[in-house]
C-alpha cells in the first residue's frame, strides 16, 4: 500500500505553486481572514461570514492574489475540515442530546427532510441531474451550532427550552449531515445511485460511527493512560489527533468519508474528563488552518456568474427554500410552550457547515461554477438573516 508518492527531492511538480508562492499565499489569507473576522464582528455578525466576503474580495471575483484551484491549498483546506468536524464532535454532547427528548428529535429530523425535499425540487426545476439536486439538497440540511449558540447566548436563552430544543435539534443535524454528506460524496465518487448502493452506503457510514463511538469509548480509559506516561511537549494534542486522524483515514479506507472518522473521535473524546483540555489546545490547530477553507471557498464563488438571471434566480430560489424549510421545521416542537417559529429561526444559518458540503461538491467535481455559486450565497444569506431572525423573535419574548 502506497501512503505517499512524492518527486526528487526538492523538485516542484508544474504548476504547483513554489514554497515562495505558498507563504506568499498564506499571508495573504490569513491578512483577509483576520480583516474580514474583525469588521463582522464589528457589525455584529458571525466571523465566518466576515471570512467569505474577505475570500471574495482577494479571489476570482475581486482582486485575484489567491488561486481557490491551487492542489497545495485545496489539501490544506480539506485538512482544515477534518479539523473542524473533529471539533465539533469534541463540542457535540450525545447524553444531553438524549435528555431533550422528543421536540429535538422531532426539530431535527423535519429540519433534514424538508429542506432536503425543497432543495431537491429546486435543482430539478432548472433542469440538473438528479446527482447534483441531491448533493444541493444535502447541503441544504445543514445547520451551524456556533453561530446559533453564540446568538442564543448573548440573548439568554441558551437554558431555556428555545435554546434546548434548538441546540439538540442541531447536533442531531450534524450527525445525520454528516451521514449524508458521506452517502453523497460517495456518489459523487461513483458509488450508484440505486436505492440498494445508496442503502448500503447509509448503512456503512452509520455503522462505522456507531461502531467507532463504542469501540472510542471501550479504548478510551487506555488513550487516557498513554498520555499520563507521555512527557513531551504536547503529548494530550498530538494524541488526540493521531486518534482523529486515524479514525479519519480508516473511515476513507472502509469507503465511507475522513470527516465522519474525524466527527466519531470528537463524540469519543467529548466523553473523557480531558475534553476541555482537548478543545483549549486544538483551537490554536484550528485557527491555523479554518481560515485557509473560508478563504478558497470564498475565492472560488464567481460573482460574475450572477449576472446571469438564471444564476441569480436560482440562488435567491435556494435561499428561500432554505429559510423556509427550516422555519418549518420549529412547528414540529410539539408539546412545548417554547416559540416554535424562534425554533425555525435558529435551525437558519448554515455557516461552517454548509461550506463543506459546497467545498465537497466543487473538488468532487458534481458541482460547477454556477450551482457551486448559487449554494455559496444560499450560506451566506442564510448565515446573515439568522441571527437576524432569531435576534429580532426573541427580542419580542418578555426576558
Amino acid at each position: 500500500m502506497h501512503f505517499l508518492a512524492a518527486g526528487p527531492v526538492g523538485e516542484v511538480i508544474p504548476g504547483l505553486l513554489s514554497l515562495g508562492q505558498l507563504l506568499a499565499s498564506l499571508v495573504i489569507i490569513y491578512i483577509a481572514s483576520k480583516v474580514g473576522g474583525e469588521l463582522a464582528l464589528r457589525l455584529k455578525q458571525p466571523t465566518v461570514l466576515g471570512e467569505l466576503v474577505a475570500g471574495l474580495a482577494v479571489g476570482v471575483s475581486g482582486l485575484r492574489w489567491i488561486d481557490p484551484s491551487q492542489p497545495v491549498l485545496l489539501l490544506l483546506a480539506q485538512v482544515g475540515v477534518t479539523l473542524l468536524l473533529f471539533e465539533i464532535g469534541l463540542e457535540s454532547d450525545l447524553r444531553g442530546l438524549l435528555k431533550v427528548g422528543k421536540q429535538s428529535l422531532a426539530v431535527g429530523l423535519v429540519g433534514m427532510v424538508v429542506p432536503f425535499g425543497l432543495g431537491y425540487l429546486v435543482m430539478q426545476s432548472v433542469g440538473t441531474t438528479s446527482l447534483v439536486a441531491i448533493f444541493v439538497g444535502a447541503a441544504m440540511t445543514a445547520t451551524s451550532i456556533g453561530i446559533t449558540a453564540k446568538v442564543l447566548s448573548d440573548l439568554g436563552y441558551l437554558t431555556r427550552d428555545e435554546g434546548k430544543i434548538i441546540l439538540g435539534a442541531a447536533v442531531l443535524d450534524d450527525i445525520l449531515g454528516v451521514v449524508v454528506l458521506s452517502v453523497v460524496s460517495s456518489i459523487a465518487g461513483g458509488a450508484s445511485l440505486e436505492l440498494g448502493s445508496v442503502l448500503w452506503i447509509v448503512g456503512t457510514s452509520l455503522g462505522f460511527l456507531i461502531g467507532a463511538i463504542v469501540l472510542g469509548n471501550l479504548a478510551l480509559p487506555l488513550f487516557l493512560r498513554v498520555v499520563l506516561i507521555l512527557r513531551t511537549r504536547g503529548e494530550l494534542l498530538t494524541a488526540a489527533l493521531i486518534f482523529a486522524f486515524a479514525l479519519a483515514y480508516l473511515a476513507e479506507q472502509l469507503g465511507s468519508a475522513a470527516i465522519i472518522g474525524a466527527f466519531a473521535a470528537g463524540l469519543v473524546l467529548a466523553e473523557s474528563d480531558r475534553r476541555h483540555d482537548i478543545e483549549k489546545q486544538l483551537r490554536p490547530v484550528t485557527d491555523f488552518f479554518l481560515p485557509i477553507f473560508f478563504i478558497t471557498v470564498g475565492a472560488g464563488v464567481d460573482l460574475a456568474l450572477l449576472q446571469n438571471p438564471q444564476a441569480l434566480g436560482l440562488a435567491l430560489a435556494l435561499t428561500v427554500a432554505a429559510v423556509v424549510g427550516k422555519l418549518f421545521c420549529g412547528y414540529a416542537a410539539v408539546g412545548t410552550r417554547a416559540n416554535r417559529l424562534a425554533i425555525g429561526a435558529g435551525m437558519v444559518p448554515r455557516g461552517e457547515v454548509g461550506l463543506v458540503f459546497a467545498s465537497v461538491g466543487l473538488t468532487s467535481g458534481v458541482l460547477n461554477g454556477v450551482n457551486h455559486t448559487a449554494l455559496i450565497i444560499m450560506v451566506l444569506l442564510t448565515t446573515f438573516l439568522g441571527p437576524l431572525l432569531l435576534n429580532w423573535i426573541l427580542k419580542k419574548e418578555p426576558a
